[in-house]
């Protein structure tokens, strides 16, 4: 007999989500089959069985296990998964102790040693289940049905055995099934006072969206930067104007006039302004070893390798994926590796190991016309650049008011690792290199 544990996908993942098995119970699955797919905090990925056997799963569809979890059996041709049965559901796990509620939110099923507690007597327990606890009802599902008043008795499970999940409870009307704890009011004649309980239904109806793993991650990320790196952020313009001139001549030499005279395209990859940045952020961060690094427990993490994340906004999520030695690749090669990742983010194919190693990140929201903005730091990097809008503004040149095409770039450190002067001369190395473009070139 073999064992299939809850597998660690990524870099930071510490546990993972049950989306769907691929093979069913009593399924004869060889080593390589496509077995489960899980949810990571960064992607979905479908994990493979190592070992032959007879299928024997034990977790269902939506359980969040830590990583290290027995999952699944696979037992040997010939065993009969009758001899070892599913163990029965037991009510979830309570918020975590430090009050952050965690794993209610995520719905963290049972472990095995309470699987194994909820087989064996038990003088503490009471002589039998609670009416609710007779219903076979996922944790979260539980939790959404007592914030709604929801009668489990009422609704129908559509989970593995009849279970009531999630989209049980959400998919049924607020009138559904008979609130918990509530009788009915008497009447009053007479003109009526209006009630404290009356404004909580000034809003009108609240619906509750349940965060992906994705987006619990990037909000725990993102809360953990706010709350522990003393972070400050500085501001220059980038006359972009020769970066135009580059990337206009980039574009005629990839194109060529076909017999006909029409436009023929050459080779893809011409690169984007926000190319152009990340190239020149990588040069920077050679010349800058403190912006290319991290802090923890009181010490300077210092990389050798300059991994450049460049954040793209997918369905519901921000992604980071990594254009890995970015300094040593050509403008080109960032151009056709930052557009392909992109598109594998945006179709969900993207896989953990892209989406980790990042030393430094560019997040870019020019396209929708903003023109400066602060991010946050992706921790424990030292350092995160904001690229706004490229747009024409009035300049002095030489005395005169002139157009030129001028970016924003702002740059958001951990004071910890780059001190004010520090920070500067690195921003001022990026933006010497996008006004004399011919650097990145090379």
């Amino acid at each position: 007999m073999s064992d299939v544990y809850m597998p660690r996908l990524s870099d930071t993942m510490e546990e993972g989500t049950i989306l769907r098995w691929i093979k069913n119970d009593g399924d004869d699955v060889r080593r390589g089959d496509e077995l489960v797919e899980i949810e990571t905090d960064k992607a979905a990925m479908t994990y493979e069985a190592d070992a032959d056997g007879i299928l024997q799963t034990l977790a269902a569809e939506g359980d969040t296990l830590p990583i290290g979890q027995v999952i699944a059996r696979l037992q040997p041709a010939g065993v009969a998964s009758e001899n070892a049965p599913r163990a029965p559901a037991v009510p979830g796990p309570a918020p975590a102790a430090d009050g952050s509620g965690e794993e209610d939110v995520v719905g963290v099923s049972e472990t095995a040693d309470t699987r194994a507690r909820a087989r064996e007597p038990d003088s503490r327990r009471s002589s039998g289940p609670s009416e609710e606890e007779r219903v076979r009802a996922s944790p979260l599902a539980r939790r959404i049905a007592r914030e709604r008043g929801l009668d489990l008795h009422s609704l129908t499970g559509t989970g593995p055995g009849g279970r009531i999940v999630r989209a049980d409870v959400q998919d049924s009307a607020p009138g559904d099934g008979a609130a918990v704890g509530q009788d009915a009011a008497p009447a009053e004649d007479g003109p009526q006072r209006a009630k404290p309980a009356d404004v909580s239904t000034a809003k009108g109806t609240t619906t509750v969206v349940e965060l992906t793993r994705t987006q619990q991650t990037i909000a725990r990320r993102m809360a953990e930067s706010k709350a522990t790196i003393p972070d400050f952020s500085i501001r220059t313009d980038v006359d972009m104007e020769k970066c135009v001139k580059l990337r206009s001549a980039l574009k005629r030499l990839t194109h060529s006039e076909d017999p006909a005279g029409g436009r023929a395209t050459g080779p893809a990859g011409v690169p984007t302004f926000n190319d152009m940045v990340v190239k020149a952020s990588a040069i920077a961060l050679r010349e800058h070893p403190n912006a290319n690094g991290g802090y923890r427990d009181g010490r300077l993490l210092l990389n050798s390798r300059i991994n450049v994340g460049v954040a793209v906004a997918a369905e519901g999520a921000l992604v980071v994926p990594t254009v890995f030695d970015a300094e040593e690749k050509s403008l080109g090669e960032i151009a056709r590796e930052t557009r392909a990742l992109a598109q594998r983010v945006r179709a969900g194919t993207i896989t953990p190991p892209e989406l980790g190693g990042g030393t430094f990140t560019v997040s870019n929201l020019g396209m929708f016309g903003v023109t400066s903005f602060t991010a946050i730091i992706n921790p424990p990097q030292a350092a995160i650049l904001s690229v706004g809008a490229l747009e024409p503004r009035a300049v002095v040149r030489d005395g005169e008011i002139v157009s030129r095409h001028t970016m924003t770039l702002t740059l958001v450190c951990d004071h910890r690792i780059l001190y004010g002067a520090d920070a500067a001369r690195f921003l001022a190395r990026i933006r010497e290199l996008l006004e004399t473009p011919s650097a990145l070139t090379l």
